[in-house]
């Protein structure tokens, strides 16, 4: 069975993160928690799973918050279609003390940071978030673009291929 187009799409478009990738994201989250004084801050792909993060998660359950960003994001990305833009690449709640500010980075994750209102300002978080994204985003240009010994195994003949051989090993099962 051929995969779909879109489903071929999004595999084209994942993001294999190795050791070298994360350890260079962890750097920037670092840098940037610093700079705009958040209390912590994740990179959560679009389909609810943390890929990383850094600062103080005391309190905070990382599924839970990630799933919830990723499904925050994608109704606001239908709110944003509706009102005519193609997206919002920016979402904040504010709280009395606690809040996230969500960014998109390119079109597969999320930047959330937690900040406390009495520690720094959603001007200051914002301030830094620009450049961090563009930052992210060069990371994930390069990701993309390397020459990825594991793409290209599993691709279109190479399944068929595998398809094969375990059809010869096991049989029609």
């Amino acid at each position: 069975m051929r995969p779909s187009d879109t489903d071929q799409k999004l595999r084209n478009q994942r993001l294999i993160f190795y050791e070298d990738d994360v350890e260079q994201i962890n750097r920037g989250l670092e840098n940037y928690q610093q700079l705009s004084k958040s209390r912590c801050n994740m990179l959560i792909d679009v389909e609810g799973h943390a890929v990383t993060q850094v600062g103080s998660t005391d309190g905070i359950n990382l599924e839970t918050i990630a799933a919830l960003v990723a499904g925050s994001v994608a109704a606001t990305k239908e709110v944003a279609k509706i009102l005519g833009e193609k997206e919002f690449t920016s979402l904040t709640h504010e709280g009395k003390h606690e809040s996230i500010q969500l960014s998109v980075v390119g079109n597969r994750t999320i930047l959330a940071t937690i900040y406390d209102q009495e520690e720094t300002t959603t001007g200051m978080v914002r301030f830094y978030t620009k450049e961090l994204v563009e930052k992210l985003q060069g990371i994930f240009d390069d990701i993309q673009n390397r020459k990825d010994p594991v793409r290209g195994v599993f691709d279109d003949t190479g399944i068929s291929g595998l398809d094969d051989v375990l059809d010869d090993m096991f049989g029609d099962v």
